[in-house]
């Protein structure tokens, strides 16, 4: 745990002011949801919820099974990072934050394709080794909460095929959290 030297009263309704910098830092936008851990010694931890980040191993699985059946790597992230990775480098994208350009594609709720775009979008800032192929927003209660990403790949194109795979993924994903 890293020290910021920022010190915040609590007030009378017993709240506490997260200062600008350490949200903008962190990500943390208005409205999206903390989760508190408390410790003996008298820790308090806030920590950005991800319900995705709860489906795990099941995740991993999924992108395991999509990977495997699409003959594409893919991606499945939060909002914030990468929790799933199959067909590529675990260790180069796992737990990794997104892009700004992935983060934007999602809170359009559209779905993104390549192939209709003149803009490539990198999953990871400063990596241009791995491209959305795909982007389908994963849509839970109205909100995004994250994405189920086909990467381009030398082996094949991204289609509609592709395209409608990722679309049913992400519909199942937000499904499964409700």
């Amino acid at each position: 745990m890293k020290a910021t030297g920022i010190v915040r009263r609590i007030d009378d309704l017993g709240r506490v002011v997260i200062p600008k910098e350490i949200r903008r830092t962190m990500r943390i936008r208005e409205g999206d949801p903390l989760e508190i851990f408390t410790e003996s010694d008298g820790t308090v931890i806030f920590k950005k919820y991800s319900p995705i980040g709860e489906l795990g191993e099941f995740a991993t699985q999924y992108a395991e099974t999509l990977a495997k059946t699409s003959g594409l790597p893919l991606v499945i992230s939060d909002k914030d990072a990468i929790i799933a990775v199959s067909g590529v480098s675990k260790k180069e994208l796992a737990d990794k934050k997104i892009s700004t350009d992935l983060e934007k594609v999602m809170s359009d709720k559209t779905v993104f394709m390549a192939n209709t775009s003149d803009k490539s979008i990198q999953v990871i800032d400063g990596n241009e080794n791995y491209k959305a192929g795909v982007v389908a927003p994963i849509i839970y209660d109205g909100d995004t909460i994250g994405s189920v990403v086909f990467l381009m790949s030398e082996k094949g194109n991204i289609g509609e095929v592709e395209t409608k795979l990722a679309e049913a993924a992400a519909g199942f994903l937000g499904k499964t959290m409700e």
